[in-house]
């Protein structure tokens, strides 16, 4: 059995690939030279079963030859790929250059579901980037030894309205509040850059010395939510110890989730670092 993978960045792809492995799957990994972790070839190193084809951003007749070449009728999408390179030096191919002409809106949904159409004409099925990996969702519940007070939950209520309300004009996942007002919406920038940007804001106040107190809570609660109509074959919620790392130095006390629809990484890892920290995490059932 071969399985393509079109690696994005961070540690999805890496994670994917062990579960192909571990099932039987021999591999061609198409790596994106603007984001991909170089680390994939010591992986194709060790493992005669995986191998590893460079490519740029806008080479998608190359995908599709590689694809071909190695006899793949079935392959994933694992890893971000950052949506503000759509707007970068990167030059596509002419089949990719007629796909984003051909488009009504650039956004992610819209421009991976037409790539998505196109490996489906040529023989190549696009299938959900959790199948290997639906351990690693978050299942509903407090996922942390603190349960959100009374105040966060508040926020995160709040929060799910509006980051659905984001979501489903395929903005961003991500909202950050405090006392129920909305302090940062993700757009092109990602996660973990919205928290930061959330946390500066906080500081900011403080530092003009506003009363938070009677204003804006200090703390700040992450809410992350998948889109109403998510497709599981790309750009599914994923939380890491990265974005606990974040939300400490942000000041951030409660993170909430999309249960069955968010990606877990490092799952053990991430929960003790929460708790060191007292953050509260809980997996939201929509």
């Amino acid at each position: 059995m071969k399985l393509g993978l079109i690696a994005g960045n961070g540690r999805f792809p890496f994670l994917l690939l062990d579960a192909a492995r571990a099932q039987g799957f021999a591999v061609t990994v198409a790596a994106i030279r603007e984001e991909t972790d170089p680390e994939i070839n010591h992986r194709a190193a060790c493992d005669e079963r995986i191998t590893v084809t460079w490519l740029s951003l806008g080479e998608l007749s190359r995908l599709i030859e590689v694809f071909h070449k190695e006899g793949v009728s079935m392959a994933v999408m694992a890893g971000q790929v950052k949506h503000k390179q759509i707007f970068s030096s990167i030059r596509p191919d002419w089949r990719l250059a007629k796909l984003l002409l051909n488009l009504r809106t650039r956004n992610t949904d819209m421009l991976l579901g037409a790539v998505a159409k196109v490996l489906a004409d040529e023989g190549i099925e696009l299938i959900s980037s959790t199948a290997f990996l639906e351990p690693l969702l978050a299942q509903e519940g407090v996922l942390t030894q603190r349960a959100p007070s009374d105040d966060e939950r508040k926020n995160i209520d709040y929060g799910m309205d509006v980051a659905r309300a984001v979501a489903g004009f395929d903005i961003g996942q991500t909202v950050v509040v405090a006392a129920r007002a909305c302090v940062a919406v993700e757009a092109m920038e990602g996660t973990d850059a919205a928290i930061e940007r959330a946390g500066r804001l906080m500081k900011s106040l403080e530092d003009e010395g506003s009363d938070t107190s009677t204003t804006l809570e200090r703390h700040l609660t992450v809410v992350k939510v998948a889109k109403p109509n998510q497709d599981m074959r790309f750009d599914v919620p994923v939380i890491g110890i990265r974005t606990i790392e974040t939300m400490i130095q942000a000041g951030a006390t409660c993170l909430s989730v999309e249960a069955g629809r968010t990606l877990l990484f490092d799952r053990e890892a991430m929960l003790k670092r929460a708790d060191e920290a007292g953050i509260a995490m809980i997996a939201v059932l929509r």
